[in-house]
């Protein structure tokens, strides 16, 4: 049986204090655990830290979610993020973007904007390279991978990264997570950060190589160190979670920040609440605002109810301090 999808895992025993807090913004009631089902989907930050713990071997119980929140409702809010990037890209026609899972005990989705390789080398790129791309905007795969392949062959971590997105697509070739993960790893390994996320997230996921957190931890590590925002944002989840690294809050919500601070959208509502239960952070609800504000802003639901909670314990001078901190914040990207 599939659990309702406004549905999640609670353990029997009482749930640490930490949880209590993340409790109180999202509404939960106890109901009937007689099925053993464990296929579940993300419904908050709150049954984040329960599924979590399913790693624990306990027994669980289930818990639905009166009104499902999104948690992070990536799929629509962060193409305003990632909208400058395709626009930069889409002269050198660009690779398109997909969205690819984050596993955990936990469901996420993560929007991650697989740029064009040429938009990623930091200049064009005459001669094959660029007629691959140019033909791979046409869907013209067979030429593409043509192109491509003898790159990758000599070592070009661009043309390596390219055949990974393809076989990871199954475009002009079947689709094979083994061979992505061959590619991105030669691209990743000579520093490539969007190859090192997507190796990641093969690692995080199973898909090619054997389900390993830790070695999924590594890469997202690698590529959060070099800018990457979603890459900091699975860091900060994976730290705040406790899943293939000791729980830290403290350290969560300094990725949290990271990514936040340059636009990702699921960050800057981690980031909020983190700010509104002082969880990693002192509690501080004009932060807390102003982040779930910008998240609101982009039409992220569970942003706006949550900013909505926060403002009911301000006053109008600490509402109108954070709307004017999230008026005046600015991106900062970097990379």
């Amino acid at each position: 049986m599939i659990l309702p999808t406004n549905c999640f895992v609670k353990k029997n025993a009482d749930l640490s204090s930490d949880f209590s807090i993340w409790q109180s913004y999202f509404p939960f009631r106890r109901v009937d655990s007689s099925s053993g089902s464990r296929h579940v989907r993300l419904g908050s930050i709150g049954d984040m830290l329960a599924k979590a713990r399913i790693r624990a071997n306990a027994q669980w119980s289930f818990v639905c979610v009166r009104k499902r929140p999104s948690a992070v409702n990536l799929s629509r809010a962060a193409r305003d993020k990632q909208a400058a990037i395709v626009a930069t890209a889409a002269r050198a026609a660009p690779i398109a973007r997909r969205q690819l899972r984050f596993p955990m005990p936990i469901v996420l989705l993560v929007l991650l904007a697989l740029a064009s390789p040429l938009s990623m080398a930091g200049g064009a790129v005459a001669g094959p390279f660029e007629d691959a791309q140019a033909a791979h905007s046409r869907r013209d795969y067979a030429t593409a991978l043509r192109l491509w392949r003898p790159l990758a062959d000599q070592g070009n971590a661009e043309a390596q990264y390219a055949l990974g997105f393809m076989y990871d697509g199954g475009q002009g070739v079947p689709k094979n997570y083994a061979r992505a993960a061959k590619w991105w790893r030669l691209a990743a390994d000579q520093g490539h950060t969007f190859a090192q996320y997507n190796l990641g997230t093969l690692y995080d996921n199973g898909n090619g190589v054997p389900q390993n957190k830790a070695e999924a931890l590594k890469w997202y590590h690698l590529a959060a160190e070099r800018g990457n925002d979603g890459a900091q944002f699975n860091v900060g989840v994976l730290h705040f979670a406790g899943v293939a690294v000791s729980e830290n809050r403290i350290e969560a919500a300094k990725w949290f920040r990271r990514a936040a601070d340059q636009g990702h959208i699921g960050a800057q509502v981690y980031l909020g609440l983190c700010y509104a239960t002082g969880l990693g952070v002192p509690q501080d609800n004009i932060q807390a605002y102003m982040w779930l504000s910008l998240a609101a802003a982009r039409s992220d639901q569970d942003a706006i109810s949550n900013r909505n909670r926060v403002a009911q314990q301000m006053t109008p001078a600490q509402i109108a301090e954070a709307q004017k901190l999230a008026v005046e914040w600015k991106s900062k990207p970097e990379r």
